[in-house]
């Protein structure tokens, strides 16, 4: 419950922080209640150029967790007078494509997950030559100082996995299942690496076609018959969570299903106790905040981080917290 509170204590200081910098020298509560009336009304809160900022992530069709990244993404666009553009691509060289073509078109800012980084260095550094200030969000933590970006915004992904190994600890597991469902993407093994540092139990590696749900819960499903010993499956990525659920039913399984990430689902299953816990990264926030540092950038020079990241999570979420989360999650801001 304290690493809750800590948790939600730092992304309100975070947007107080971003809300006073939008206010006006003459602001105080009339500049703050002028900036919440124009966002409610869909207009810009400041009189700043209308820059175009470019969103290019490496989500695969139908993923939830990217609509909550771009619900925050908008709400700040609209505030800032951003004209905000998404787009994805699950294969690297297609998303380092998609970041040169943003260059070609001069946008204003760049927001870019690194997954793979490797893939995608070049296109940063194109973007970093043309002026084009870039904001790494998500995944990357470690290579976006290196590769020029401003900061980096999200979750240390092994902190975030040591946090679910000591929660297992808690809740006396002894044998993880942690399913990948995204091969060579770092942040993916950085997490599972980080179970494995902190549990005192074992530890599995699962590699599963994330794009393929039918082929992920027979993958799951064959593991747990095989291994009537799992008693925890942690996945990788709040649609996977269910399908896990499933699995377990299927396979007879009396495993424990963990997972990374939040949406609706999730926290309904947290609340009736379906899963046992969910690690938040808070993905609204990630995109606000990339949207609003890119606009602070522009307008005031000004960068957040100190050449660290800045974080959105972990946030461990039981059955205790989830009630309170129902609303925002099913607003799709959770």
């Amino acid at each position: 419950m304290a690493r809750f509170r800590t948790w939600v204590g730092i992304a309100v200081a975070g947007a107080l922080g971003i809300s006073l910098t939008a206010c006006s020298s003459t602001g105080g509560k009339r500049a703050e209640d002028a900036r919440k009336a124009a966002a409610a009304q869909g207009r810009a809160a400041v009189n700043t150029p209308r820059w175009t900022f470019a969103m290019i992530t490496h989500s695969g069709d139908g993923d939830t967790f990217w609509d909550i990244v771009q619900s925050g993404a908008k709400q700040a666009a609209v505030k800032d007078n951003i004209n905000f553009v998404y787009s994805h691509d699950a294969q690297a060289q297609q998303q380092a494509q998609l970041v040169d073509a943003a260059v070609d078109k001069k946008v204003d800012g760049i927001i870019v997950t690194l997954a793979k980084p490797d893939a995608l260095k070049a296109a940063v550094a194109r973007a970093e030559k043309a002026g084009i200030p870039v904001v790494t969000v998500n995944s990357g933590s470690e290579q976006s100082k290196a590769f020029g970006a401003l900061t980096h915004i999200g979750q240390d992904e092994t902190i975030a996995g040591e946090a679910v190994g000591d929660e297992l600890n808690r809740r006396g597991r002894k044998k993880a299942l942690c399913v990948l469902h995204e091969q060579g993407n770092v942040g993916h093994e950085q997490r599972c690496d980080g179970v494995a540092k902190t549990f005192h139990g074992t530890v599995q590696k699962l590699y599963v076609n994330g794009t393929n749900m039918p082929d992920v819960q027979s993958a799951i499903e064959a593991k747990l018959q095989a291994d009537k010993s799992v008693d925890a499956v942690v996945t990788l990525g709040a649609p996977y969570a269910d399908t896990a659920v499933k699995a377990k039913g299927d396979a007879g399984s009396s495993a424990e299903v963990d997972t990374f990430d939040l949406n609706a689902k999730v926290a309904a299953e947290l609340k009736d106790g379906t899963l046992g816990f969910a690690v938040d990264q808070q993905p609204y926030l990630q995109g606000y905040q990339a949207v609003d540092l890119l606009w602070l950038y522009k307008y005031n020079g000004d960068v957040l981080g100190g050449g660290k990241p800045v974080l959105t999570g972990p946030q461990i979420i039981t059955k205790d917290q989830a009630g309170a989360l129902a609303e925002y999650t099913q607003r799709g801001t959770r």
